[in-house]
């Protein structure tokens, strides 16, 4: 369902309809109207059942990447919204960065940076609900580095107790880590049950190990 609006738009309006199980998105940079999203299947990544391809193990674990979590709002948002092989569209455009830059201000909308050598390599933001996170965006300059700040962001949503973690839609990248699609009245259920709980983000000074992400994970020995 797309609805199109150009009504000014406030980050508590934006949250509620993350409560109600719509998005918004634009059709490109320069178009300054936002519509929102409801689907009909939802992509959802089940917590518990995360998977991580060996040869991805490997890559976390040896910390060739650095991870940090909520350092550099702007700078992730720009990887998310720059021309990439395939398209030179992307459907955030200034009223998307503004609207996500208050949230990330009050605390309701968190990044995962993945660095290469002091450079941001790649990372990913998304919104906080209660107990429910949704990913927005995610990019990456070096091989790795979007899965690798993917491997982080599973194991801090299930270090904080995370309920559900949206994906919006189901792709092929995605279905390798186990994402789901869901019908629109599962997902309005278990989004419910989530946005009813709390959950903690953590403290984004903290950085955490390719190692202690694995392991919280549930994946403590070497890879083959």
């Amino acid at each position: 369902m797309h609805d199109r609006t150009s009504v000014d738009i406030t980050p508590d309006i934006l949250l509620k309809a993350y409560a109600a199980g719509i998005f918004p998105m634009a059709e490109d940079a320069d178009d300054p109207t936002i519509y929102w999203v409801e689907p009909r299947a939802r992509g959802v990544l089940p917590l518990d059942r995360f998977h991580v391809p060996k040869r991805l193990a490997r890559t976390v674990r040896s910390d060739v990447f650095e991870v940090m979590t909520d350092r550099d709002f702007d700078a992730v948002i720009d990887g998310c919204a720059a021309p990439r092989r395939d398209t030179a569209r992307t459907w955030i455009n200034g009223r998307i960065r503004d609207l996500y830059g208050a949230l990330y201000d009050r605390g309701a909308c968190h990044t995962v940076e993945v660095y290469q050598a002091g450079r941001l390599v790649g990372g990913l933001y998304g919104v906080c609900l209660g107990a429910a996170f949704f990913g927005e965006s995610m990019f990456h300059e070096a091989r790795d580095a979007s899965k690798v700040a993917l491997v982080h962001l599973v194991a801090r949503l299930r270090r904080g107790g995370f309920r559900l973690a949206d994906t919006q839609f189901l792709t092929d990248h995605l279905s390798q880590f186990g994402v789901e699609e869901v019908p629109r009245h599962v997902y309005k259920r278990r989004l419910n049950e989530a946005a009813a709980e709390r959950a903690e983000w953590g403290d984004p000074a903290r950085i955490f190990s390719g190692r202690e992400a694995l392991a919280d994970l549930g994946i403590k020995r070497e890879a083959d």
